[in-house]
């Protein structure tokens, strides 16, 4: 197990923003994103780091990235430090596996969320309307059912600490127009099939999961992370039972366990015991086995 990086504090860069887990430094024509092992549920920020979690983070990202460049070009200039500018490369010991140099690109303000199972907010959704934001679904589904076909069910991007919040079809196309909503509505679909196929083969359900897109030279491409166990719900195949929640390689894990205590899913959050903060770093570590056949 590396270090534990809940943190990064590099004086020689300029840090642009720290988000829920990544810190996000200016390097002028290009950024530098630093995954770092935060954890957050519910929006909210844990006080602990899980082991080794930025490198699973950067290294599923990396895997998945490769694997869709056939259909959307992704942000990625390197993931190896030896490629950095020359003010990054003191820092590399803390870099080694976590961070990205990458593309400058101008962010969609739409979390692109793709679902092919009927799970958390969906299930919820689905069985006070029978429909899963505003798609109408057939009756009688059971919680963690397949959908018939993938469903795309965007949302805002929400401030640190606050809640993203689903939006239609309609309000993605005034928010980013009719052509570019089309299109990142259709690449996340085709995304979703071929990772879900991949996935598949390798003992994986991916039930659901959200992309981010930016403009970059006015060309659509894909930002941010790819399919892992934070913008994801990766179900074991070999378990899966429709009727009930799934077993899972993800945070689900944390969120069952947070669920479980009298707190009301705002900040501070509850200190987390080392059971919960070791089980959850061993079921990350076993996606990125599972996906790619090598762990640290």
């Amino acid at each position: 197990m590396s270090k534990l990086v809940l943190n990064t504090d590099f004086p020689d860069l300029k840090l642009a923003g720290r988000g829920k887990v990544r810190d996000i430094y200016d390097l002028g024509e290009a950024l530098l994103i630093v995954t770092t092992d935060r954890i957050s549920a519910f929006d909210v920020i844990m006080n602990e780091a899980i082991p080794d979690k930025g490198y699973v983070l950067t290294q599923i990202s990396a895997f998945w990235f490769r694997q869709v460049e056939d259909i959307i070009p992704n942000h990625i200039i390197s993931t190896e430090v030896r490629d950095f500018p020359a003010e990054c490369q003191k820092y590399g010991d803390v870099l080694e596996g976590r961070s990205m140099l990458v593309k400058k690109a101008r962010p969609l303000p739409v979390e692109c969320i793709v679902r092919g199972y009927l799970s958390g907010s969906g299930w919820k959704d689905y069985r006070a309307t029978g429909a899963v934001c505003g798609i109408t679904l057939p009756a009688g589904m059971v919680e963690s059912d397949r959908l018939p076909e993938p469903i795309f069910t965007p949302s805002t991007k929400a401030e640190l600490g606050e809640h993203d919040e689903n939006i239609s079809f309609e309000k993605t196309v005034e928010l980013v127009g009719a052509e570019t909503a089309g299109k990142i509505r259709d690449t996340t679909i085709a995304i979703y099939n071929k990772a879900r196929d991949i996935a598949d083969g390798k003992g994986i359900i991916i039930a659901d999961t959200k992309f981010e897109y930016g403009i970059y030279n006015g060309e659509l491409i894909i930002i941010d992370e790819c399919m892992t166990p934070d913008s994801s719900r990766f179900w074991p195949k070999d378990g899966y039972q429709p009727g009930g929640p799934q077993p899972s390689f993800d945070k689900q894990f944390l969120r069952d366990y947070l669920e479980t205590l009298d707190w009301g899913k705002s900040a501070p959050a509850p200190p987390l015991p080392e059971e919960i903060v070791r089980k959850t770093g061993e079921k990350y570590m076993e996606a990125l086995m599972r996906l790619t056949g090598k762990g640290k």
